[in-house]
């Protein structure tokens, strides 16, 4: 091997390296925002968001319980968010899920910049597909279109759920 291709196969495992580290934190940053909202400390959640942060809901509108959650509209005892998973999607996506019972299923799309969160997608009683339109980076092997995550199909036969597919 030439001093070129070494040098190439560092920088390739350098930069899947700090991916994995982002994905990691932001991971992390999505775990610590539930685990304080569970604690009832939303005060402690606004340092995670960004100030100008971009919110998106699907679902029936007395179901937007996140955004009274955060904007103080109601405390955080109304609706408790316990995600049952919570994956991450690149170095910007993280996407939890939860559900309550029967009646109550769940998905959050939280993107993050820098450790910020600067986009939120909430989508209530909707089963979601995540596929990734984003151009790969030179060193990743993937093909475009590819779906990245989807609903659980837990009780998919015993309901009827509008679909929706997030491209990023």
């Amino acid at each position: 091997m030439d001093s070129t291709s070494i040098s190439s196969t560092h920088i390739i495992k350098h930069t899947q390296i700090t991916l994995s580290e982002t994905e990691q934190r932001n991971r992390a940053t999505a775990e610590t925002l539930y685990k304080s909202l569970a604690a009832g400390r939303t005060h402690a959640v606004a340092k995670f968001l960004a100030a100008d942060l971009e919110w998106w809901f699907h679902g029936p509108p007395h179901c937007q319980y996140m955004m009274r959650i955060l904007t103080g509209e109601s405390s955080h005892g109304e609706f408790r968010f316990e995600p049952r998973s919570i994956t991450a999607i690149g170095d910007s996506v993280i996407v939890a899920e939860g559900w309550e019972g029967a009646q109550v299923y769940w998905v959050h799309v939280w993107t993050l910049k820098d450790g910020l969160i600067t986009q939120f997608r909430e989508y209530f009683n909707t089963w979601l597909v995540v596929t990734d339109l984003r151009q790969p980076a030179w060193e990743e092997i993937r093909h475009d279109g590819m779906t990245v995550w989807r609903s659980q199909p837990r009780d998919l036969f015993h309901r009827s759920l509008p679909a929706i597919v997030l491209a990023l």
